[in-house]
């Protein structure tokens, strides 16, 4: 990869990061994605120190967004078992 379209590809990722409509539109496995890439790319060095900041940033928001995804499933996914416990929870009340 050149350094140009590297510093172009940093600046492209860096620039919505604070975006909350980003960060809505922004699936798990997006993030996820882009977050291993963003590690890849601090791991291998080679970047200047701008640029490793530039993508550190970057990682901290997708970590966030994946952490927030998460978060929300295991909310559902709790409000189900919740649910399902209460309506066997009736049945045994209603069969004695």
């Amino acid at each position: 990869m050149a350094a140009g379209s590297d510093t172009a590809g940093t600046a492209a990722a860096v620039s919505g990061s604070g975006s909350s409509s980003e960060e809505l539109a922004l699936g798990y496995e997006q993030a996820r994605d882009e977050l291993i890439e963003v590690v890849r790319r601090l791991e291998a060095g080679g970047t200047s120190l701008e640029e490793s900041l530039a993508l550190w940033e970057r990682g901290e928001e997708l970590a966030k967004v994946c952490r927030r995804r998460l978060e929300g499933a295991r909310a559902r996914l709790d409000a189900s078992l919740a649910a399902e416990r209460a309506a066997e929870a009736r049945e045994e009340g209603g069969d004695q």
